[in-house]
């Protein structure tokens, strides 16, 4: 059987949608079938840059028919084709656009996906802009009280602060990450421990021993961090940094509190 020449399947779907004297109102469903088809088409040939369009058309006739699921899903499939292409600003613009249609459906899980695709797109060539949509990503989960589903997004907006050395901004997320273990069910306060730990000797690394007393005694009013491991750790560390004592800092970072965590400035010692 003879395939479709999506080139012309695409002309026939741009006609269908096109007002004339003829025409007075535009035929999307039909249109979206047929963009659909040339989506497929397309990618099949490898043709990706006429696929992406192809899909981006066929993710507004699916809004166009008051169907934002499959929009959504035609605008994720753009954006995978967006990366392949290499053109970032349209990754980022067509996950956004696909979460934000996903959330049109009530669908805060698949919305947050979505923007957690683009961010690991783009971590290694847009970090900053990696951040913030995993930072979106947290948002819409804890906005819908379902932040105990983001601890993977919290774990890889540190990764990318602390690839990007901005120490503090790791260190405010991973007190995010704290917080929203320590507000979910007792199986989820295991983390609230490592994330505690980890923004204090964030906090370290940086020289700010200050701040890093200061996030000690906040933490500590949390029952679930007090109790710790980690926080017993951490005090370990504070005695021997007020002493001076290298060796000491140097054995308590050695440790299995601190050799276990996920995000921790992996550094000599002596910068600790």
């Amino acid at each position: 059987m003879t395939t479709p020449d999506p080139d012309k399947l695409m002309a026939k779907a741009d006609k269908l949608t096109k007002l004339s004297f003829t025409r007075w109102t535009a035929d999307w469903k039909n249109a979206t079938s047929l963009y659909e088809q040339a989506a497929i088409g397309y990618r099949f040939r490898k043709d990706n840059e006429k696929a992406k369009e192809a899909f981006e058309k066929a993710s507004k006739g699916q809004e166009m028919i008051s169907s934002p699921w499959d929009a959504a899903k035609h605008m994720e499939s753009a954006a995978a084709l967006a990366k392949e292409l290499g053109h970032w600003n349209e990754v980022s613009d067509f996950y956004r656009r696909a979460s934000e249609l996903y959330r049109e459906c009530g669908r805060s899980q698949p919305a947050s996906d979505a923007l957690a695709k683009g961010a690991s797109a783009l971590e290694d060539v847009v970090p900053d802009e990696a951040v913030r949509l995993y930072t979106d990503a947290c948002v819409i989960l804890e906005e819908d009280g379902r932040e105990q589903m983001a601890f993977d997004l919290y774990r890889a907006a540190t990764s990318v602060y602390v690839k990007l050395e901005r120490y503090a901004d790791a260190a405010t997320f991973l007190l995010r990450w704290g917080i929203a273990a320590d507000n979910g069910r007792f199986e989820y306060q295991y983390a609230v421990g490592p994330a505690y730990l980890s923004a204090i000797i964030i906090y370290l690394y940086m020289h700010d021993f200050q701040q890093a007393q200061k996030c000690y005694n906040d933490c500590s009013q949390i029952g679930a961090f007090l109790s710790s491991d980690q926080s017993r750790c951490a005090s370990k560390l504070f005695s021997a940094y007020e002493e001076g004592d290298v060796e000491e800092i140097k054995r308590v970072a050695q440790s299995s509190p601190i050799t276990h965590l996920d995000h921790v400035v992996i550094c000599d010692q002596s910068d600790m």
